[in-house]
């Protein structure tokens, strides 16, 4: 018996089938202009490719003026209430630990929690910020939300694998330069560039112990920026090289240039999303049991691969084939 009605996501990814498939660009702005340029590029960008390519992230911590943290949360907030309905927009906070954290969420989320799709806690530490953050988001109609928090130390590095494991917890993202930083000198400057943060042994380490945390419990890996924003070489490099080589699926955005890149690195290619698709299909027609492409066995191991490729490529814009669109519909 067939059973071409049943989603290949769900026979083949089981419990995991409703796991997040998020954007593979997460794009960062914090100050008003960029801000409102930012929601209105990602508008344009979901109806060229059919689909949302980039989040878009408000920055409460980098975007706020000294003294003026209020104000700016106000000013995300009316942002937030502003952007279409189908907007993807999150907000980053200050850390759990700064005087402005509380007044973020409260104002934040207060304001717009119904508008926001997560909400990224930089400088988390141990799984207690993840807690204490989820107590705020719990605190100001935040249930349904989940946290993005963003590794920057030695420490929180050794305590990924915990972090990654919560339940609340969506993503972890890598900050590069903060953790280049933390090493007090012990790390060179030249680690922080669009190469040299995939030569240094440290921060090679860092990358990969975030990946395998992700990975061991269904979370997404976002990668660090690229801070070269004028180099598209560059960017495209370093984001191939994070997907390629390091398993992330996701990848941070500093300026507009830099998101067509980070898609395109991370898009599979044609070859493959047309491989991904016939195997498939016939794996349906066979009721999912092991089949033989040109002369290779494939089985729901490899089916699995083959589906995260099409779920790659609807997430980045790449044209699915028609076959397999109604299953993304």
């Amino acid at each position: 018996m067939t059973i071409p009605s049943v989603h290949p996501a769900a026979v083949l990814l089981g419990a995991q089938a409703g796991a997040a498939v998020l954007p593979v660009c997460d794009h960062y702005s914090g100050v008003e202009v960029r801000m409102r340029k930012s929601l209105q590029l990602q508008a344009e960008m979901a109806r060229e490719f059919g689909t949302c390519v980039f989040d878009v992230t408000l920055d409460c911590e980098d975007g706020a003026p000294v003294g003026g943290e209020a104000a700016h949360a106000r000013l995300v907030a009316s942002l937030l209430r502003e952007a279409p309905a189908d907007a993807r927009v999150a907000v980053r906070v200050h850390p759990v630990d700064h005087p402005a954290f509380a007044q973020d969420m409260d104002i934040v989320l207060g304001e717009a929690a119904d508008r926001l799709c997560h909400v990224m806690i930089p400088k988390v530490e141990r799984v207690d910020d993840v807690i204490e953050a989820e107590k705020a988001l719990e605190r100001n109609a935040g249930k349904r939300l989940q946290l993005h928090v963003l590794i920057e130390s030695p420490a929180a590095v050794h305590h990924a694998f915990e972090i990654a494991a919560h339940p609340r917890v969506q993503s972890l993202s890598f900050g590069l330069m903060d953790f280049v930083s933390a090493h007090g000198g012990a790390i060179p400057e030249s680690a922080m560039s669009s190469r040299g943060q995939f030569e240094h042994p440290l921060v090679v380490r860092a990358k990969l112990e975030i990946a395998s945390a992700c990975h061991a419990h269904g979370k997404v890996p976002s990668h660090c920026v690229v801070t070269e924003f004028k180099d598209a070489d560059a960017m495209q490099a370093a984001a191939a090289r994070a997907a390629r080589e390091f398993g992330y699926t996701r990848m941070w955005s500093i300026h507009p240039a830099q998101i067509r890149p980070i898609l395109a690195a991370m898009a599979p290619d044609e070859a493959e999303v047309q491989r991904a698709a016939r195997i498939l299909q016939a794996a349906q027609a066979a009721d999912w049991a092991p089949i033989n492409d040109s002369g290779s066995l494939h089985d729901r191991a490899s089916y699995r691969y083959f589906w995260h490729v099409l779920e790659r490529a609807h997430a980045t814009g790449h044209p699915l084939p028609p076959q397999v669109l109604h299953w993304f519909a």
